[in-house]
Protein backbone atom coordinates (compact mmCIF):
# COMPACT_ATOMS: atom_id res chain seq x y z
CA UNK A 1 0.00 0.00 0.00
CA UNK A 2 3.19 2.20 -0.12
CA UNK A 3 4.25 1.47 -3.21
CA UNK A 4 8.23 2.07 -2.34
CA UNK A 5 8.16 -0.31 0.94
CA UNK A 6 6.58 -3.14 -0.84
CA UNK A 7 8.49 -3.21 -4.39
CA UNK A 8 11.69 -2.66 -2.08
CA UNK A 9 10.51 -5.38 0.11
CA UNK A 10 9.42 -7.54 -2.49
CA UNK A 11 12.87 -7.29 -4.25
CA UNK A 12 14.73 -8.26 -1.43
CA UNK A 13 12.40 -11.01 -0.63
CA UNK A 14 13.71 -14.95 -0.56
CA UNK A 15 12.56 -18.26 1.37
CA UNK A 16 15.72 -18.31 2.86
CA UNK A 17 15.45 -14.64 4.68
CA UNK A 18 12.04 -15.76 5.48
CA UNK A 19 13.01 -19.21 7.21
CA UNK A 20 15.97 -17.29 9.04
CA UNK A 21 13.22 -14.76 10.01
CA UNK A 22 11.45 -17.42 11.54
CA UNK A 23 13.87 -18.94 13.29
CA UNK A 24 15.12 -15.74 14.91
CA UNK A 25 11.21 -15.19 15.97
CA UNK A 26 11.33 -18.63 17.71
CA UNK A 27 14.73 -18.66 19.19
CA UNK A 28 14.57 -18.74 22.82
CA UNK A 29 10.70 -19.36 23.17
CA UNK A 30 8.47 -21.82 21.67
CA UNK A 31 7.94 -23.30 17.90
CA UNK A 32 4.97 -21.54 16.78
CA UNK A 33 2.48 -22.96 16.05
CA UNK A 34 0.18 -20.41 13.84
CA UNK A 35 1.61 -19.26 10.57
CA UNK A 36 3.10 -15.94 10.13
CA UNK A 37 3.11 -14.73 6.95
CA UNK A 38 6.01 -13.79 4.81
CA UNK A 39 5.90 -10.09 4.51
CA UNK A 40 4.49 -7.31 7.14
CA UNK A 41 1.85 -4.60 5.95
CA UNK A 42 2.88 -1.06 4.35
CA UNK A 43 0.47 1.42 6.01
CA UNK A 44 0.07 4.80 4.50
CA UNK A 45 -0.96 8.26 5.92
CA UNK A 46 -4.38 8.50 4.73
CA UNK A 47 -5.21 4.47 6.03
CA UNK A 48 -3.74 5.14 9.16
CA UNK A 49 -5.68 8.11 9.72
CA UNK A 50 -8.76 6.66 9.22
CA UNK A 51 -8.07 3.78 11.47
CA UNK A 52 -7.13 5.56 13.82
CA UNK A 53 -10.76 7.66 13.51
CA UNK A 54 -12.47 4.52 13.75
CA UNK A 55 -11.41 3.52 16.56
CA UNK A 56 -11.90 6.82 18.17
CA UNK A 57 -15.76 6.05 17.52
CA UNK A 58 -16.07 2.94 18.68
CA UNK A 59 -14.45 4.39 22.24
CA UNK A 60 -16.40 7.52 22.47
CA UNK A 61 -19.51 4.53 22.22
CA UNK A 62 -17.54 3.05 25.55
CA UNK A 63 -16.93 5.58 27.40
CA UNK A 64 -20.89 6.35 27.44
CA UNK A 65 -22.41 6.74 31.12
CA UNK A 66 -25.09 4.10 30.15
CA UNK A 67 -22.66 1.59 28.37
CA UNK A 68 -23.33 -1.09 31.15
CA UNK A 69 -26.68 -0.71 30.83
CA UNK A 70 -26.64 -1.07 27.14
CA UNK A 71 -24.45 -3.93 27.71
CA UNK A 72 -25.95 -5.61 30.44
CA UNK A 73 -27.70 -8.92 28.50
CA UNK A 74 -24.49 -9.88 26.96
CA UNK A 75 -23.00 -11.26 29.81
CA UNK A 76 -24.24 -14.94 30.18
CA UNK A 77 -25.91 -15.73 33.43
CA UNK A 78 -23.91 -18.68 34.13
CA UNK A 79 -20.67 -16.86 33.34
CA UNK A 80 -21.37 -13.47 35.17
CA UNK A 81 -18.02 -12.75 37.38
CA UNK A 82 -18.68 -10.80 40.55
CA UNK A 83 -16.50 -7.55 40.89
CA UNK A 84 -16.46 -5.85 37.82
CA UNK A 85 -14.23 -2.78 37.52
CA UNK A 86 -15.30 0.56 35.76
CA UNK A 87 -13.24 0.10 32.27
CA UNK A 88 -11.25 -2.83 30.52
CA UNK A 89 -7.55 -2.49 30.11
CA UNK A 90 -7.69 -3.64 26.74
CA UNK A 91 -9.27 -2.72 23.37
CA UNK A 92 -8.89 -4.73 20.17
CA UNK A 93 -10.83 -3.53 16.68
CA UNK A 94 -10.45 -5.80 13.91
CA UNK A 95 -10.52 -3.72 10.72
CA UNK A 96 -11.25 -5.04 7.14
CA UNK A 97 -9.23 -2.94 4.55
CA UNK A 98 -11.70 -2.45 1.86
CA UNK A 99 -12.53 0.32 -1.07
CA UNK A 100 -14.98 2.80 -0.84
CA UNK A 101 -17.24 4.58 -3.30
CA UNK A 102 -14.62 7.16 -3.93
CA UNK A 103 -12.11 4.28 -4.38
CA UNK A 104 -10.52 5.06 -1.50
CA UNK A 105 -8.82 2.56 0.94
CA UNK A 106 -11.06 2.30 4.18
CA UNK A 107 -11.30 0.31 6.95
CA UNK A 108 -14.28 -1.43 8.05
CA UNK A 109 -14.98 -2.92 11.33
CA UNK A 110 -14.76 -6.43 11.59
CA UNK A 111 -14.81 -8.01 15.54
CA UNK A 112 -13.78 -5.95 18.67
CA UNK A 113 -12.91 -7.42 21.89
CA UNK A 114 -12.33 -5.78 25.26
CA UNK A 115 -9.68 -8.96 26.10
CA UNK A 116 -6.14 -9.00 25.40
CA UNK A 117 -4.76 -10.15 22.33
CA UNK A 118 -0.29 -10.83 21.55
CA UNK A 119 1.00 -7.79 23.09
CA UNK A 120 3.91 -8.97 23.65
CA UNK A 121 4.39 -10.84 20.98
CA UNK A 122 3.50 -8.41 18.40
CA UNK A 123 6.70 -5.96 19.51
CA UNK A 124 9.25 -8.76 19.35
CA UNK A 125 7.15 -9.58 15.61
CA UNK A 126 7.93 -6.18 14.61
CA UNK A 127 11.36 -5.91 15.67
CA UNK A 128 12.41 -9.28 13.64
CA UNK A 129 11.05 -8.22 10.41
CA UNK A 130 12.63 -5.11 10.80
CA UNK A 131 16.33 -6.77 11.55
CA UNK A 132 16.03 -9.47 9.12
CA UNK A 133 14.44 -7.55 5.77
CA UNK A 134 16.12 -4.32 6.60
CA UNK A 135 13.16 -2.25 7.45
CA UNK A 136 14.16 1.94 7.68
CA UNK A 137 12.42 3.87 11.00
CA UNK A 138 10.07 6.12 8.14
CA UNK A 139 7.78 3.66 9.35
CA UNK A 140 6.47 2.27 12.94
CA UNK A 141 4.82 -0.47 14.51
CA UNK A 142 3.82 1.59 17.17
CA UNK A 143 1.45 4.82 16.80
CA UNK A 144 0.89 8.10 19.42
CA UNK A 145 4.18 8.47 19.00
CA UNK A 146 5.11 5.22 21.42
CA UNK A 147 8.92 3.70 21.38
CA UNK A 148 9.45 0.51 22.55
CA UNK A 149 10.65 1.87 26.11
CA UNK A 150 7.59 3.89 26.53
CA UNK A 151 4.91 0.77 25.58
CA UNK A 152 6.85 -1.76 27.93
CA UNK A 153 6.21 0.85 30.63
CA UNK A 154 2.84 1.28 29.74
CA UNK A 155 2.18 -2.53 29.79
CA UNK A 156 3.51 -2.75 32.79
CA UNK A 157 1.74 -0.37 34.43
CA UNK A 158 -1.76 -2.00 33.52
CA UNK A 159 -0.89 -5.60 33.69
CA UNK A 160 1.12 -5.56 37.21
CA UNK A 161 -1.17 -2.53 38.32
CA UNK A 162 0.11 -1.65 41.90
CA UNK A 163 2.06 -4.88 42.77
CA UNK A 164 5.46 -6.97 42.50
CA UNK A 165 5.29 -9.29 39.41
CA UNK A 166 5.54 -12.12 41.62
CA UNK A 167 2.12 -11.46 42.44
CA UNK A 168 0.98 -10.78 39.32
CA UNK A 169 0.46 -14.03 36.76
CA UNK A 170 -0.43 -14.51 33.38
CA UNK A 171 -3.69 -17.58 33.72
CA UNK A 172 -4.84 -20.08 31.29
CA UNK A 173 -5.93 -23.43 30.97
CA UNK A 174 -2.94 -25.04 29.83
CA UNK A 175 -0.62 -22.18 29.18
CA UNK A 176 2.83 -23.15 28.50
CA UNK A 177 1.14 -25.63 25.74
CA UNK A 178 -1.81 -22.95 23.95
CA UNK A 179 -1.11 -21.38 20.17
CA UNK A 180 -0.60 -18.48 21.32
CA UNK A 181 2.48 -19.60 23.84
CA UNK A 182 4.84 -17.22 22.17
CA UNK A 183 3.15 -14.56 23.50
CA UNK A 184 3.06 -15.43 27.07
CA UNK A 185 6.98 -16.04 26.59
CA UNK A 186 7.80 -12.57 25.87
CA UNK A 187 5.59 -11.36 27.77
CA UNK A 188 6.79 -12.65 30.62
CA UNK A 189 10.80 -12.26 29.96
CA UNK A 190 9.26 -8.23 29.07
CA UNK A 191 7.61 -7.93 32.69
CA UNK A 192 8.83 -10.88 34.79
CA UNK A 193 5.78 -12.27 35.66
CA UNK A 194 4.84 -15.67 36.20
CA UNK A 195 3.27 -17.88 33.17
CA UNK A 196 0.45 -20.04 35.32
CA UNK A 197 -2.13 -23.27 34.04
CA UNK A 198 -5.19 -22.73 35.65
CA UNK A 199 -4.50 -26.14 37.71
CA UNK A 200 -1.24 -24.35 39.14
CA UNK A 201 -3.71 -22.16 40.90
CA UNK A 202 -4.92 -23.48 44.27
CA UNK A 203 -7.95 -21.53 46.51
CA UNK A 204 -7.40 -21.03 50.18
CA UNK A 205 -10.79 -19.00 51.83
CA UNK A 206 -11.26 -16.60 49.19
CA UNK A 207 -7.21 -15.97 48.13
CA UNK A 208 -5.66 -17.55 45.49
CA UNK A 209 -1.95 -19.34 45.87
CA UNK A 210 0.77 -20.73 43.88
CA UNK A 211 3.83 -22.93 44.89
CA UNK A 212 7.10 -21.83 43.83
CA UNK A 213 10.34 -23.39 46.04
CA UNK A 214 8.05 -24.92 48.21
CA UNK A 215 6.25 -21.33 49.04
CA UNK A 216 2.63 -20.42 48.65
CA UNK A 217 2.63 -17.27 47.60
CA UNK A 218 -0.22 -15.11 46.98
CA UNK A 219 -1.70 -14.30 43.45
CA UNK A 220 -2.82 -11.00 43.50
CA UNK A 221 -3.45 -10.09 40.16
CA UNK A 222 -4.28 -12.32 37.31
CA UNK A 223 -3.56 -11.41 33.39
CA UNK A 224 -6.64 -13.93 32.32
CA UNK A 225 -5.73 -15.13 28.70
CA UNK A 226 -8.85 -17.62 29.76
CA UNK A 227 -11.51 -17.67 27.38
CA UNK A 228 -14.35 -18.84 29.00
CA UNK A 229 -16.16 -20.13 25.62
CA UNK A 230 -13.04 -22.71 25.51
CA UNK A 231 -14.32 -23.87 28.95
CA UNK A 232 -17.86 -23.74 28.55
CA UNK A 233 -18.37 -27.47 28.41
CA UNK A 234 -15.69 -28.78 30.51
CA UNK A 235 -16.45 -26.91 33.87
CA UNK A 236 -14.38 -29.54 35.90
CA UNK A 237 -11.50 -28.22 35.26
CA UNK A 238 -12.58 -25.81 38.09
CA UNK A 239 -12.36 -27.95 40.62
CA UNK A 240 -8.78 -28.68 41.07
CA UNK A 241 -8.09 -25.45 40.80
CA UNK A 242 -10.91 -22.34 41.59
CA UNK A 243 -13.82 -20.99 39.80
CA UNK A 244 -13.31 -17.55 38.34
CA UNK A 245 -17.21 -17.37 39.04
CA UNK A 246 -16.79 -16.88 43.19
CA UNK A 247 -15.94 -14.10 45.12
CA UNK A 248 -12.04 -14.09 44.91
CA UNK A 249 -9.55 -11.48 46.86
CA UNK A 250 -8.21 -11.18 43.07
CA UNK A 251 -7.64 -7.94 40.80
CA UNK A 252 -8.56 -9.27 37.18
CA UNK A 253 -6.94 -7.56 34.63
CA UNK A 254 -9.01 -7.80 32.54
CA UNK A 255 -12.30 -8.53 34.45
CA UNK A 256 -13.72 -11.83 32.49
CA UNK A 257 -17.02 -9.62 32.29
CA UNK A 258 -15.37 -7.06 29.31
CA UNK A 259 -15.02 -10.10 27.16
CA UNK A 260 -18.84 -10.50 26.59
CA UNK A 261 -19.64 -6.40 26.97
CA UNK A 262 -16.94 -5.69 24.24
CA UNK A 263 -17.99 -7.91 21.86
CA UNK A 264 -20.02 -8.92 18.14
CA UNK A 265 -22.67 -7.42 21.17
CA UNK A 266 -21.52 -4.33 20.67
CA UNK A 267 -21.61 -3.81 16.89
CA UNK A 268 -25.34 -3.15 16.50
CA UNK A 269 -25.47 -0.31 18.43
CA UNK A 270 -22.56 1.68 16.40
CA UNK A 271 -23.29 4.15 13.40
CA UNK A 272 -20.33 4.88 11.34
CA UNK A 273 -18.74 5.08 8.11
CA UNK A 274 -16.69 2.07 9.14
CA UNK A 275 -19.02 -0.16 10.94
CA UNK A 276 -21.29 -2.60 8.57
CA UNK A 277 -24.95 -2.76 8.89
CA UNK A 278 -25.55 -4.98 12.03
CA UNK A 279 -28.56 -5.95 13.70
CA UNK A 280 -29.23 -8.34 16.10
CA UNK A 281 -31.85 -11.38 14.66
CA UNK A 282 -34.16 -11.19 17.05
CA UNK A 283 -34.82 -7.36 16.05
CA UNK A 284 -35.08 -8.17 12.65
CA UNK A 285 -38.46 -7.78 11.16
CA UNK A 286 -38.24 -9.27 7.81
CA UNK A 287 -35.37 -11.69 6.28
CA UNK A 288 -33.41 -9.57 3.80
CA UNK A 289 -34.00 -10.31 0.16
CA UNK A 290 -30.47 -10.17 -0.85
CA UNK A 291 -28.87 -12.41 2.02
CA UNK A 292 -25.73 -13.49 -0.53
CA UNK A 293 -24.72 -9.61 1.16
CA UNK A 294 -25.24 -10.83 4.76
CA UNK A 295 -22.91 -13.38 6.87
CA UNK A 296 -24.71 -15.05 10.22
CA UNK A 297 -22.60 -14.77 13.07
CA UNK A 298 -23.08 -16.04 16.76
CA UNK A 299 -22.21 -13.72 19.65
CA UNK A 300 -20.47 -16.26 21.56
CA UNK A 301 -17.96 -17.73 20.11
CA UNK A 302 -14.50 -17.25 18.92
CA UNK A 303 -11.91 -17.90 16.22
CA UNK A 304 -14.60 -17.50 13.47
CA UNK A 305 -16.15 -20.80 14.96
CA UNK A 306 -19.90 -20.91 14.17
CA UNK A 307 -19.97 -18.37 11.39
CA UNK A 308 -21.67 -19.14 8.57
CA UNK A 309 -20.90 -17.07 5.23
CA UNK A 310 -23.40 -18.20 2.74
CA UNK A 311 -26.38 -17.67 4.22
CA UNK A 312 -29.92 -18.81 3.31
CA UNK A 313 -33.27 -18.20 5.01
CA UNK A 314 -33.50 -22.04 6.05
CA UNK A 315 -30.18 -20.91 8.31
CA UNK A 316 -32.51 -18.34 9.88
CA UNK A 317 -35.81 -19.78 10.63
CA UNK A 318 -33.56 -22.75 12.10
CA UNK A 319 -31.56 -20.75 14.63
CA UNK A 320 -33.18 -21.36 17.97
CA UNK A 321 -31.65 -18.24 20.08
CA UNK A 322 -31.95 -15.34 17.33
CA UNK A 323 -31.23 -13.47 20.68
CA UNK A 324 -27.54 -14.33 20.11
CA UNK A 325 -26.90 -14.28 17.24
CA UNK A 326 -25.95 -11.24 14.80
CA UNK A 327 -26.69 -10.48 10.90
CA UNK A 328 -24.30 -8.40 9.56
CA UNK A 329 -23.55 -6.90 6.18
CA UNK A 330 -20.53 -8.43 4.30
CA UNK A 331 -17.44 -6.72 4.02
CA UNK A 332 -15.76 -7.15 0.56
CA UNK A 333 -12.40 -7.15 1.45
CA UNK A 334 -9.52 -5.80 -1.35
CA UNK A 335 -6.49 -7.11 -2.19
CA UNK A 336 -4.05 -4.68 -1.11
CA UNK A 337 -0.91 -6.15 -0.07
CA UNK A 338 0.84 -7.36 -3.60
CA UNK A 339 2.41 -10.97 -2.56
CA UNK A 340 5.21 -12.01 -5.68
CA UNK A 341 1.82 -13.48 -7.28
CA UNK A 342 -1.06 -11.58 -6.90
CA UNK A 343 -2.94 -9.14 -4.68
CA UNK A 344 -3.59 -10.89 -0.86
CA UNK A 345 -6.55 -9.37 1.75
CA UNK A 346 -6.12 -7.34 4.93
CA UNK A 347 -7.20 -6.95 8.42
CA UNK A 348 -5.83 -4.68 10.88
CA UNK A 349 -6.62 -5.05 14.74
CA UNK A 350 -5.68 -1.73 16.43
CA UNK A 351 -4.49 -2.37 20.02
CA UNK A 352 -5.49 -0.11 22.99
CA UNK A 353 -3.99 -0.19 26.47
CA UNK A 354 -6.37 1.18 29.11
CA UNK A 355 -4.56 2.17 32.27
CA UNK A 356 -6.18 1.99 35.47
CA UNK A 357 -7.78 5.71 36.53
CA UNK A 358 -6.31 6.63 33.22
CA UNK A 359 -7.62 6.79 29.29
CA UNK A 360 -7.48 4.48 26.56
CA UNK A 361 -3.75 4.56 24.49
CA UNK A 362 -3.75 3.40 20.94
CA UNK A 363 -0.06 1.90 21.24
CA UNK A 364 0.70 -0.90 18.46
CA UNK A 365 -1.53 -3.36 16.30
CA UNK A 366 -1.85 -6.77 14.57
CA UNK A 367 -2.26 -7.58 10.57
CA UNK A 368 -3.23 -10.89 8.88
CA UNK A 369 -3.33 -11.55 5.61
CA UNK A 370 -5.85 -13.85 3.82
CA UNK A 371 -6.39 -15.22 0.36
CA UNK A 372 -9.39 -17.89 1.75
CA UNK A 373 -12.70 -16.83 1.84
CA UNK A 374 -12.05 -15.80 5.91
CA UNK A 375 -9.08 -14.52 7.54
CA UNK A 376 -9.26 -17.13 9.88
CA UNK A 377 -5.86 -20.15 9.75
CA UNK A 378 -8.63 -23.11 8.34
CA UNK A 379 -9.98 -20.59 5.86
CA UNK A 380 -5.68 -20.32 4.74
CA UNK A 381 -4.13 -23.66 5.20
CA UNK A 382 -3.32 -24.15 1.84
CA UNK A 383 -1.91 -21.02 0.69
CA UNK A 384 1.51 -18.92 1.55
CA UNK A 385 2.22 -14.73 1.88
CA UNK A 386 -0.75 -15.51 4.76
CA UNK A 387 -1.09 -15.73 8.21
CA UNK A 388 -0.56 -13.34 11.06
CA UNK A 389 2.14 -9.84 10.45
CA UNK A 390 2.27 -6.25 11.53
CA UNK A 391 1.61 -3.18 10.03
CA UNK A 392 4.14 -0.87 9.17
CA UNK A 393 2.66 2.74 9.63
CA UNK A 394 3.50 5.67 7.77
CA UNK A 395 4.33 8.59 10.44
Amino acid sequence: MIPAKRQKYNQQFTEEKYKNFLEKLQDGYCEIPFRVAETPIFIPKALKAKLIAAGEEIISLIKQPDFKELTKNSIPKNWNVPNENEQPHFLTFDFGICKNEAGELTPMLIEMQGFPSLYGFQSHLANSFRQVFEIDNSVNHFLNDFDEKQYIQLLKDVILGNHQPSEVALMDVDAPNQKTAIDFFVTQKMLGIKILALEDIKKIGNQLFYEENGKQIQLKRIYNRLIFDEVADNTEIFKNSFDPREELDVEWVTHPNWFYRISKYTMPFLNSEFVPETRFLNQIESIPADLENYVLKPLFSFAGMGVIIDVTKNDIINIKDPENWILQRKVTYEPVVEALDGGVKAEIRMMYLWPDNGEPQLCINLARLSRGKMIGVRYNADFDWVGGTVGFMED
